[in-house]
């Protein structure tokens, strides 16, 4: 197979069909509901917080809430007393099989769960996707993360209803580094060689640096892409603001980092400083702008025509031109 990652691929363009780049739909159906964006704020204490999640569920955004230092279901009652949709994150101890209890138990329940877990294809998984399958049978299970056909082949088998492909490719991560494992340098291939197996959508999580990224993460099989690094550091962002020389930083870290733990044991994360951004509302508006433009560079109308273009793999021994594969 070939080994690239998003740096080192481009989209060829195809005759455009539209008038304007506004006409181009960017929505993606997922899990039952319509989102304007394939984009979700990763699930990481400095990225995403209550009124974040209000705010994207409010808008019309997907969402995931994390599920640190946090009661989830006092956080899904919130929600549904806001009208809003419910979507939270899970571990696979004892701890989070109690709170599906007790979502299930005061009739709360969620509209997605998200099974987080840093080497997601584990027996540890499958038990928790059934628990939540038999306790919250309407409920759409996300799982991960993984980075392999057998994985998502697994997980899909085991009742996921999508599956998170990838394993330390964030911007926050030192996994690779720290064990000599994952995705990280390859993600974008990693993704289309899970997308080949895949019955269930898949969500694309870690190494997304450009908006441009999006769209290929898009053509090579993503229905949803999780993003970390382009979400943190904005004005509403729940990380500290940093001064340093002058300019304010907000903090950036990984949920497997010492700093999200609390304490120094089986850390595979760090912590960086992000410039401030400016309002979240301002990037999602650019986020679809440019995605609009990456629909009608590809000949199309609707985000589902991205699929359709061919690529080129910059450098490298295996350079060269890859047709609808």
């Amino acid at each position: 197979m070939d080994i690239f990652d998003y740096d080192n691929v481009l989209l060829l363009p195809r005759k455009c069909r539209v008038n304007s780049r506004s006409e181009c739909d960017t929505s993606v159906e997922f899990g039952g509901r319509r989102f304007v964006l394939p984009v979700v704020p990763a699930n990481m204490k400095t990225v995403i917080d209550e009124p974040i999640a209000e705010y994207l569920a409010a808008n019309g955004y997907f969402y995931v809430m994390h599920r640190f230092d946090l009661d989830s279901v006092a956080f899904a009652k919130r929600m549904r007393e806001r009208g809003l949709f419910v979507s939270i994150s899970s571990g696979v101890k004892d701890a989070d099989r109690a709170v599906i209890d007790r979502l299930a138990a005061e009739g709360v329940g969620a509209d997605y769960i998200t099974i987080d877990i840093a080497h997601g294809h584990a027996e540890s998984v499958r038990r928790m996707i059934a628990y939540i399958k038999e306790r919250l049978p309407q409920t759409f299970v996300i799982a991960g993360n993984v980075g392999t056909p057998e994985a998502v082949i697994d997980l899909e088998n085991w009742g996921a209803d999508a599956t998170k492909v990838g394993i330390g490719p964030g911007k926050v991560c030192i996994t690779r580094l720290k064990t000599g494992f994952g995705t990280g340098g390859w993600q974008l291939s990693a993704l289309k060689w899970c997308a080949r197996v895949a019955t269930k959508p898949i969500i694309a999580d870690g190494g997304i640096r450009h908006h441009g990224d999006i769209a290929k993460s898009v053509r090579f099989g993503a229905a949803m892409v999780m993003i970390g690094s382009l979400f943190a550091g904005h004005e509403e962002s729940p990380g500290a603001t940093v001064e340093v020389d002058g300019k304010l930083y907000k903090e950036y870290y990984g949920s497997a980092s010492d700093f999200n733990k609390g304490e120094y044991k089986h850390v595979e994360g760090k912590r960086i400083l992000e410039p401030i951004k400016g309002k979240l509302a301002d990037t999602l508006r650019e986020m679809r702008e440019d995605l609009q433009s990456s629909i009608s560079y590809a000949g199309g109308r609707v985000l589902a025509d991205l699929r359709k273009v061919n690529y080129v793999i910059l450098g490298g021994e295996n350079a060269g031109e890859h047709l609808l594969m």
